[in-house]
């Protein structure tokens, strides 16, 4: 297929804005003649969790980074195609009357857009004078994982519930082309097999579904015999057939039938209610499936494209265990997941499908990646962060220099404090990759079960990543030497070598019905950020991406041998990752956390004034962790 070229196209310095809106996690990216220059989630200004609202903060930040207005942006490329969403929800309330439900809700929602210029016209302001295009959910999905990643061609893999009608696609790219090959398309999801399954277990779709995944490696697969005989059909291309009776959202209804739970050996688990040992290997055994599924998939696209490098999107590929298990299968040289994988993404890629596919302007892939370490956020300057915490009131210390700082927060580390650090610009995507993020000793096996319930507000189960340095990453963990794993969407072993021994108490505790008594047991040299299963969510820490938390953990390194810190995400329960010194400062003083490093300022707990508690507001929580 070739590039539809668009009138003006030769222009110089152009800026295109993707915007992604109105079903859940809005955002914006503004790319600059095919470079990113900024990406930001709506709900980090909003402060409301996955928030689905026109991403007019995120935008405003992207042109700031820029440096530009709207007056200058010639192009915004919304992420998917609204009419044919329309269609496909008409098509399904004409499916029965289980759809009377979503007909009162969706329908009048999206009979409200199908001008959708206008809407995004009006968004934007008197200000924007420039085009309005659209292009394929799916198609935005796959160009935010091929055009960043370092490939010069790639086979490239969509999974995720649902776009307009796609629910998985295979597509082809090479240079500056971007081909969708062929496609799933709804109600048979892969996306939506494994969200029903997350609600089954008492997770909240489209949020809780890394909850799942953490939860699998507590249980036994003794489902996935049966999910696969009655529930789902995996076919040789990894395409699926769903078996609807299962699933009434066909049908405009609730995500799973009864029907579901009664195969399951029982009615679901309440939000709130206990976790009992069938869910747990409920659990394991939707993951099991949906690993076969990925792995099928990644395996007739490399026959079929003959490539040696895949690149992956949408929600599922940020099921980090899944693609280890891709990693694991060796299909192909090399693997790149887009960061932000999910609908957030879509903003970055429908921006770069359109420059490269419309504009029909050449790329050249960047030797590492065109991702910027995913690091495309605002920042704020050491001026801007004093001048606010001179006005809150608040007691700190500015380092005179990097030297003193880092050996300060090496000294917090050692003496077991857990510690926030807020630095550079604001992570794109849902992982915390050394700018908003909480950080402690990963030796100590108290870390992880503290930082769980006495700082983020979450549950006890939960894992913790580790943040490693890339050229010592192959000591504890099984990847080769140099490995550059720096967005955090993969797993790993650790290696046996750095295994501890389990004596007969231990082993009774690593089977014990209650999850804090398990998450505890000591298993690695490294406890706070190994898994039950001996797994790590790595992210590698490299002087180039990572500047000064590179540094930071090569002098904790150098203090103690050890190249890793226990990495989470600077928020809490029910929030999204901070994105201001005033967001950083209310995590920081209405949890447990001890410590907090902001730019070059450095804050003590037990320093800060009482009435310092009071005059910082902290939202209370907005949604699901």
């Amino acid at each position: 297929m070739q590039p539809r070229v668009v009138e003006g196209s030769a222009r110089e310095d152009t800026l295109v804005l993707g915007v992604s809106a109105y079903y859940h996690d809005s955002a914006a990216a503004i790319v600059r003649n095919g470079t990113v220059l900024a990406a930001s989630h709506e709900e980090r200004f909003s402060r409301r969790k996955n928030d689905p609202r026109f991403p007019s903060a995120a935008v405003a930040a992207c042109l700031r980074e820029a440096g530009a207005t709207l007056a200058d942006v010639p192009h915004v490329v919304y992420y998917e195609q609204p009419r044919l969403k329309l269609d496909r929800i008409l098509h399904t309330l004409r499916a029965g009357r289980e759809a009377r439900p979503l007909a009162q809700h969706a329908l009048p929602l999206w009979a409200t857009r199908r001008d959708m210029e206008g809407r995004i016209r009006r968004q934007l302001g008197p200000g924007f004078a420039g085009a309005v295009h659209f292009t394929g959910h799916h198609l935005s999905h796959a160009a935010s994982a091929f055009y960043p990643s370092p490939f010069r061609s790639a086979a490239v893999l969509v999974h995720d519930a649902v776009g307009e009608w796609a629910t998985s696609s295979l597509a082809h790219g090479s240079g500056s082309q971007l081909d969708v090959r062929q496609e799933v398309r709804f109600p048979h999801s892969l996306g939506m097999l494994y969200s029903a399954f997350t609600a089954y277990c008492g997770f909240r779709v489209n949020s809780g579904e890394y909850k799942l995944m953490g939860l699998a490696p507590y249980g036994t697969p003794r489902y996935t015999e049966t999910i696969s005989r009655d529930v789902v059909a995996i076919h040789d291309d990894g395409s699926l057939t769903l078996n609807l009776d299962y699933f009434p959202y066909a049908r405009g209804g609730p995500i799973r039938s009864e029907s579901l739970d009664h195969l399951l050996g029982g009615p679901g688990r309440d939000p709130e209610g206990p976790i009992l040992q069938r869910h747990l290997d409920v659990a394991a055994s939707i993951q099991r499936v949906c690993e076969t599924v990925v792995v099928t998939s990644a395996r007739y696209a490399r026959e079929v494209t003959g490539e040696r490098n895949l690149a992956m999107a949408g929600g599922v590929a940020l099921n980090c265990v899944a693609n280890g298990r891709l990693a694991d299968a060796a299909l192909f040289d090399r693997v790149w997941v887009q960061p932000a994988a999910g609908d957030a993404g879509g903003a970055l890629g429908a921006a770069l499908a359109f420059w490269h596919r419309e504009l029909g302007r050449p790329r050249t892939p960047e030797p590492a990646d065109g991702q910027q370490g995913s690091l495309l956020g605002p920042s704020f300057t050491p001026d801007d962060v004093q001048l606010y915490l001179d006005g809150q009131g608040a007691r700190y210390h500015t380092a005179r220099d990097e030297e003193e700082l880092i050996e300060r927060v090496c000294d917090w580390l050692e003496q077991g404090l857990v510690i926030g650090w807020f630095q550079g610009r604001m992570e794109f995507g849902p992982r915390a990759l050394g700018a908003r993020s909480i950080i402690a000793d990963p030796r100590r096996a108290e870390m992880q079960r503290t930082v769980n319930t006495k700082i983020k507000f979450r549950e006890s189960f939960r894992p913790f990543a580790p943040s490693v340095l890339r050229e010592y990453a192959h000591d504890p963990f099984e990847v080769p030497p140099g490995a550059d794993l720096p967005y955090m969407t993969t797993t790993s072993r650790v290696r046996e070598s750095q295994r501890v021994a389990l004596d007969d108490e231990a082993v009774d505790r690593s089977h014990s019905p209650d999850l804090v008594t398990r998450v505890s047991v000591v298993r690695s040299t490294l406890p706070a950020v190994t898994h039950v299963d001996y797994s790590a969510r790595l992210h590698t820490v490299d002087p180039e991406r990572h500047g000064r938390f590179h540094r930071l953990l090569s002098r904790f390194h150098g203090r103690t041998g050890c190249p890793a810190v226990l990495n989470t995400s600077f928020n809490v329960r029910g929030e999204p990752i901070v994105h201001s010194p005033h967001d950083a400062l209310g995590c920081f003083l209405t949890t447990d956390m001890d410590a907090l490093v902001l730019q070059d300022c450095l804050l003590l707990k037990d320093q800060q004034p009482d009435a310092l508690r009071v005059t910082v507001g902290h939202r209370p929580p907005t949604g699901a962790d």
